[in-house]
């Protein structure tokens, strides 16, 4: 009976956990969805092109913050508690969603708005930079023993289900709208709703319970311990953000980028781009808690090697197929390909990514090699294939990027190996301060 209840309290707890960050993610990625929208709105320059660089640069601009946020808030959380830190990250997040949301155009206040926008970006980059990690570090933490893997993958899955809603707000509104209403008012509806469920999320996280491995540890490390461990175990952060490279990448490929690459790129109907990425977020949803449980049969790093294979090989003769006849059933095929891969690496990547990470800076190390990665590579990834189209005037550069992510994560895959629990312990032991 202690068992099932035992059992019963974890489901609940990873239940709540990955529901906040469900609607924490929702807030990140309507952004991106609707980008070429929030760009007629607030940087209206007359040149199509201008417009749209400037909305996805203000989009990727939320990364740059997310380092910043996994140093701060993560550093916070090694030291108060995975629950103190992932309120305070909630908090930034409903700032920055409301000033967005609520924001009047640049027809109406001028250079003001886009600046306010740009303030709101950063707050959600800054909240982000540190929520994943410590969802992530918090089901790791949870989980019973050799089911780490299944346990973890639903911060992944409570992102792709946020990728859903986003997507389905979307179908509906271009159904139900007008292209000019869209454009002018329609996209606000989807940040409004982020906005009307704020309380429900205080809600859910203020229902969290800390984990037993925190509460367990004799001494928390202050906010320089942390930096110190970080400073002192720099390549394994490099590591850790080269292997989130491929699943950051592909993940705003897919989802963030795909409305857009379709509707502006392909010249496909708004309506196939979304119902795309919303088979997309099903698929994803579908397999990760698959692969995750997976990785916990057959280990981490098969999976991870054979994912990068795939995509190293696959990448730009996909591209190159659905570019050279666009359609929306190729979008679809190529896009649940990646889909596919995204979801089985992504399932092993998380769960290895907290076992190489000592505990005492485990929030704080997750999520600067995440925010790394997305800062710098994955939240670019719209722009920057965006520009690489633009440039070269290749329309299957993007399957090039892709590439650049695979031969990273098959690096750190190849790299982390001596990274295994004895010289966890080791670098946990190097790195705890004697007790006071």
């Amino acid at each position: 009976m202690p068992h099932n209840a035992d059992s019963s309290s974890k489901l609940w707890s990873v239940i709540r956990v990955s529901g906040g960050n469900f609607l924490e993610m929702y807030d990140f990625m309507v952004s991106g969805y609707y980008a070429t929208a929030i760009g007629g709105a607030f940087f209206p320059t007359g040149d199509e092109f201008a417009s749209l660089m400037l909305a996805l640069m203000t989009f990727g601009v939320g990364f740059l913050m997310r380092p910043f946020g996994a140093i701060v808030l993560g550093a916070y959380a090694d030291k108060h508690g995975r629950r103190a830190g992932l309120e305070w990250a909630l908090i930034l997040m409903s700032i920055g969603t409301v000033l967005i949301a609520f924001m009047p155009g640049y027809a109406s206040i001028g250079l003001v708005a886009p600046l306010l926008v740009l303030t709101g970006r950063l707050l959600q980059g800054f909240s982000v930079g540190m929520s994943l990690g410590g969802v992530s570090v918090y089901l790791a933490e949870i989980a019973p023993p050799g089911r780490k893997g299944f346990y973890v993958s639903w911060q992944s899955a409570s992102q792709q289900a946020a990728v859903v809603c986003a997507a389905l707000f979307g179908v509906v509104l271009h159904a139900w709208l007008s292209p000019d209403a869209m454009n002018r008012w329609g996209w606000r509806v989807p940040l409004f709703a982020g906005c009307a469920i704020i309380p429900f999320r205080f809600h859910i996280r203020r229902s969290f319970e800390e984990t037993s491995e925190f509460l367990a540890k004799r001494r928390h490390p202050a906010v320089s311990d942390v930096l110190h461990s970080l400073a002192a175990h720099t390549r394994l952060v490099a590591i850790g953000t080269m292997m989130v490279t491929m699943t950051t990448v592909t993940f705003y490929m897919i989802t963030a980028y795909t409305p857009t690459f379709g509707n502006a790129v392909l010249r496909l109907p708004n309506w196939d781009s979304l119902v795309v990425t919303l088979g997309v977020g099903i698929s994803n949803l579908m397999w990760l808690p698959v692969m995750g449980a997976l990785s916990d049969r057959i280990g981490r790093r098969p999976l991870l090697i054979t994912c990068t294979m795939l995509m190293l090989v696959s990448a730009y003769p996909a591209m190159r197929w659905l570019v050279d006849t666009p359609s929306f059933s190729r979008l679809l095929a190529v896009q649940l390909w990646f889909s596919f891969i995204f979801a089985s690496y992504n399932g092993a990547m998380v769960a290895f990514l907290t076992e190489i990470i000592p505990v005492e800076f485990r929030t704080a190390g997750f999520s600067l090699s995440y925010s790394l990665a997305a800062g710098v590579f994955g939240g670019f990834t719209p722009a920057i294939s965006t520009y690489l189209i633009h440039l070269t005037g290749n329309r299957a550069m993007p399957g090039v990027w892709l590439s650049f992510a695979a031969v990273c994560g098959l690096i750190a895959a190849m790299l982390a190996r001596p990274w295994s629990d004895e010289t966890m312990t080791r670098a946990r032991e190097s790195t705890r301060a004697p007790a006071a």
